[in-house]
């Protein structure tokens, strides 16, 4: 299908993702933070976003922009139409992957709501919801539903009634957050803890919390040559790219911080491990929610609104790959639909790793969410750089002595850095 066929409002369905509105900080951060260092990993990740996902997403835009196309495409215009299109489906794939367990999150967030409307968390409810969560098939299941309603959605080309939508929830879901950090620092002894909590040891620090870092600020602005990449397309020529990415990272950097001030307060006063995994957000936000007053309220209208902010996220997600498979004109007798019909039924059956097994979210989530996107990233900077040469980040950027900085910083410096991550990970 043209590109121009589209309706304009996915463009702003990929940059919700890609920004900080979405599940990923919510979820993600403070369970990354919690895990891989506490304090000392935020400062990690803080330098990362500015020094690597800033000019990384500039780039990513500027490849998608001078593409006109998804992964697949853009990928095959630097790389060359054999490799730039095997790289482009193993990127789409691994999105395909990532999508599987967050899905399965999301399905959590959707049991959440339902609870928190129905019952609330208090007394019993709490130990019930547990149950509900900790239950595979019930997991795997509300994943399923979830998966339906986004095949669904861009079955139907139906973007634009869910984008009008989130305009009224995305607002109120950043209100109430501010409000929960102001509830959660009001707990007994939770100024305190979390002063404590928030002087760094470095000591904890190893080559991994440092990937996972790099994979928390690659993850959370969206680069890994998919959702950017493909947001990029839409982006008017005149469009600065500078000014997008310091906006979507300083939203982004900004809900990360807010996750973590009303999260993090409510998992020390009530004895929450910090490295409790995904299940981090659940248990703390039912504990918070069950001790506020009026949290039965006000947590419902807040998990309502996270789920759709969610939901736009997963949606974003699948785009890449039903937007790249079908753009790619190598795709014979593969179109919109079909593809979505095809990948739909193969991402049901990739959701029954993470759906009933919950150990695994971790590990695919390091696999996918943080090393296949930091690589996806690096391949297609180096892209942008080293194939299309020069010239490409001036015709996008205009010639100034800033684009030949940028130039230079995004040939020599972003990739080596990733990768030479990745592979020191690895190793260790």
């Amino acid at each position: 299908m043209p590109r121009q066929q589209f309706s304009s409002s996915l463009a702003a369905i990929l940059t919700m993702a890609g920004a900080a509105i979405g599940l990923g900080n919510i979820w993600r951060f403070p369970y990354m933070m919690g895990t891989y260092g506490g304090s000392a990993f935020l400062l990690i990740y803080l330098v990362f976003v500015l020094l690597i996902a800033i000019p990384a997403l500039t780039g990513e835009w500027a490849l998608g922009r001078r593409s006109r196309g998804g992964t697949i495409t853009a990928f095959a215009s630097c790389y060359g139409p054999r490799t730039g299109r095997a790289l482009g489906y193993i990127l789409v794939l691994g999105m395909l992957c990532s999508g599987s367990y967050y899905l399965v999150v999301i399905g959590n967030v959707a049991l959440m709501t339902w609870t928190s409307f129905a019952t609330g968390f208090a007394g019993e409810h709490q130990q019930a919801f547990v149950q509900q969560l900790d239950h595979g098939l019930t997991r795997y299941l509300l994943a399923l539903a979830v998966l339906a309603g986004i095949l669904w959605v861009a079955y139907r080309g139906l973007h634009e009634g869910i984008e009008r939508v989130s305009k009224l929830f995305v607002p109120f879901f950043f209100l109430v957050i501010i409000y929960l950090t102001f509830r959660t620092l009001s707990l007994e002894g939770a100024p305190e803890k979390m002063r404590l909590f928030l002087i760094p040891d470095f000591s904890q620090i190893t080559p991994t919390s440092v990937f996972a870092a790099l994979g928390q600020a690659v993850f959370s602005v969206g680069l890994g040559g998919t959702i950017m990449v493909i947001y990029g397309s839409y982006l008017s020529p005149k469009a600065s790219l500078w000014r997008g990415a310091i906006a979507t990272a300083g939203a982004d950097t900004s809900a990360a911080l807010l996750a973590a001030l009303f999260i993090f307060p409510t998992i020390l006063v009530y004895g929450i491990s910090p490295a409790a995994g995904p299940t981090l957000l659940f248990e703390s936000l039912s504990q918070l929610f069950a001790q506020m007053d009026n949290g039965r309220m006000v947590g419902s209208f807040f998990l309502l609104a996270l789920l759709l902010v969610a939901f736009l996220s997963g949606l974003a997600a699948l785009e890449v790959v039903f937007g790249s498979i079908s753009d790619d004109e190598d795709t014979h007798g593969l179109n919109r639909k079909r593809t979505i019909i095809l990948f739909g039924v193969v991402e049901a059956l990739i959701m029954i790793i993470p759906g009933f097994n919950p150990g695994a979210v971790a590990v695919m989530d390091l696999l996918f969410g943080s090393g296949m996107l930091a690589l996806g990233s690096a391949l297609a900077i180096i892209g942008l750089t080293w194939r299309l040469k020069q010239v490409a980040v001036a015709s996008e950027f205009g010639a100034s002595t800033l684009t030949d900085f940028l130039f230079i910083w995004l040939k020599w410096v972003v990739p080596a850095v990733i990768l030479a991550i990745l592979i020191t990970s690895y190793i260790h």
